[in-house]
């Protein structure tokens, strides 16, 4: 019989995003645990908005729910119609258009991290 890896925990700040996230219709929202393979970066969530309307509501959505749990992010790339980014430091948050993902291939990039499933709740 082999011993399975202990399931990952992730942080508060992760669910509420992903929450945030689900609430406003986000697709394919996926989370990278990169403690194992970055020394500079611990997680990534990543997600698709379908069209720049519903990218800036993904936006507002989780910068107002990690607000109110005491996280500000250090910085905002964007606005874009493809792609923007929410930096939490150790946390970063990738909000992008169909194509800006499948090209970019972040998942591919980081392949080696674990990939937690973390639900809505």
């Amino acid at each position: 019989m082999t011993e399975s890896a202990p399931p990952v925990t992730v942080p508060d700040e992760v669910q509420i995003i992903v929450d945030a996230l689900d609430d406003k219709r986000a697709k394919d929202i996926a989370v990278l645990d990169l403690t194992g393979v970055s020394d500079a970066l611990d997680w990534f969530v990543i997600a698709t908005g379908e069209s720049q309307l519903q990218l800036q509501a993904l936006e507002v959505e989780v910068l107002e729910r990690l607000k109110a749990a005491g996280r500000r992010p250090r910085g905002v790339e964007g606005p874009s119609q493809r792609w923007l980014l929410l930096d939490y430091g150790d946390l970063i948050v990738h909000l992008m258009s169909p194509e800006a993902r499948e090209f970019y291939d972040l998942e591919g990039l980081w392949a080696d991290a674990e990939r937690p499933a973390v639900a809505p709740r």
